[in-house]
């Protein structure tokens, strides 16, 4: 019988769900086998697939690209580049990999100018598009079907998010069902906005990180691992960006101990050091409330909810506090808003100012970066996240950095820092 996935015959046999994943087991890293279950129950929308140097991504997204329009005749393809010269040593190559891995060479053809695939069976197009000029991305016409797969190979590439929905909003028309992969190594910087996007929370996207360590070895080679080894001793900061694909800044950034990843409930449930803090915002400035939790013995801060809004009344805020803080738990609050602070007791909430002092700013910057890891979820704290990861000191004009930490895009970071004032003694400001 044929598979129940690509609905066809593979090399003249039937295709059975054993044979297919023999098959695939031989051409996907097993770091992708969730992702893989993931599309077929029509799990998620947007695939952010981030990872390192040799990592299987790219292989990954043109396999399912192959297998998915070959199993649903009205699905076709979008694949971009920023820059249209790179399509043809990259993504289109990378396609015809995946038509011979999965055995189908017969059954594709395709043309260099203009650049396309076509599976000669039902007419079904790939086209290669370059977005050096986003706004003329049309949305494709085909004679049955609709865009279904998009994949924007090396997505730091563009400009931002902006540019990308420009994109999407063009092709993403006249079907139900899509799957857009966005694969690329994270840049250096934890501003680059790729590093942010993906701290988005969104209930149709699903982010993953991939490294070689999961490719079997035979498939990248011993010299590969060997070349990865020698980089892990000698140069551990290229290591970790080419290799393991993380964000390690570039020199500026002045949290270093960022942990980026969901908390789950039954692990907030032993929380038993938890304090909030409140910054205030002023009219289009937002306010941001925290609530977090410290480890001391493992010096470990756990960020997992927060309140970030501007233009939100007193009243409105106190409200919200309630709910999140129904027993009434203290909440340290900016001190400079003395009238804010008195109209919050009013609402019931226990809050009080900060103590504050003498550099109490660069004391507080201090400690936090002095901790083993700060955990934030970025899900539920998405502007924590951002903020954290993005605060980073200002350039001096001559290679170098200005001494002083910024007062600016940190209402998260001073909230947490009024929250955690019991715990950073001795300090000089008691």
């Amino acid at each position: 019988m044929s598979c129940d996935y690509c609905g066809r015959y593979w090399k003249g046999e039937g295709c059975n769900m054993t044979e297919r994943k023999i098959l695939l087991s031989s051409i996907i890293s097993p770091a992708f086998y969730d992702i893989h279950q993931d599309i077929l129950s029509h799990g998620h929308v947007h695939y952010w697939l981030k990872g390192g140097r040799g990592s299987g991504k790219s292989s990954f997204v043109s396999v399912e690209l192959i297998l998915g329009m070959m199993a649903d005749p009205q699905a076709h393809a979008v694949v971009l580049r920023k820059v249209a010269a790179n399509l043809k040593d990259s993504v289109f190559e990378q396609l015809w990999w995946a038509i011979r891995s999965l055995g189908v060479e017969q059954e594709w053809e395709s043309k260099t100018y203009p650049m396309e695939m076509k599976y000669k069976k039902s007419g079904q197009r790939i086209i290669f598009k370059g977005a050096d000029r986003p706004k003329k991305i049309k949305s494709a016409k085909f004679r049955d079907g609709y865009v279904k797969y998009i994949w924007y190979e090396e997505v730091d590439e563009f400009a931002g998010m902006d540019e990308i929905r420009t994109i999407n909003q063009s092709l993403m028309r006249g079907g139900k069902d899509f799957v857009v992969f966005y694969s690329f190594n994270p840049p250096k910087s934890l501003k680059n906005w790729v590093n942010g996007a993906v701290l988005e929370p969104r209930a149709d996207t699903l982010v993953h990180h991939s490294t070689y360590l999961t490719m079997p070895k035979e498939w990248l080679g011993e010299q590969f691992f060997w070349e990865a080894a020698y980089m892990e001793r000698r140069h551990t900061d290229s290591y970790r960006h080419e290799y393991l694909g993380e964000a390690i800044g570039c020199g500026g950034e002045i949290f270093s101990n960022i942990v980026l990843r969901q908390i789950p409930a039954e692990e907030m449930a032993a929380f038993d050091h938890i304090a909030r803090g409140l910054d205030w915002g002023y009219a289009r400035d937002p306010l941001h409330y925290t609530v977090n939790h410290y480890d001391s013995a493992r010096r470990r801060l756990y960020i997992f909810y927060e309140l970030h809004k501007a233009g939100m009344s007193n009243r409105l805020l106190a409200a919200e506090i309630q709910k999140e803080n129904p027993d009434g738990e203290t909440v340290v609050c900016d001190s400079a808003e003395p009238k804010s602070i008195a109209e919050l007791r009013e609402y019931g909430i226990d809050a009080i100012g900060a103590k504050k002092g003498p550099d109490s700013v660069g004391y507080g910057i201090k400690w936090l970066q002095d901790l083993e890891e700060i955990v934030i979820d970025p899900i539920r704290c998405p502007m924590t996240a951002k903020e954290f990861t993005e605060y980073a000191l200002e350039e001096d004009g001559n290679g170098g950095w200005k001494a002083y930490f910024p007062d600016r895009d940190n209402h998260a970071i001073d909230a947490v820092r009024y929250s955690r004032e019991q715990d950073m003694r001795p300090i000089q400001i008691w």
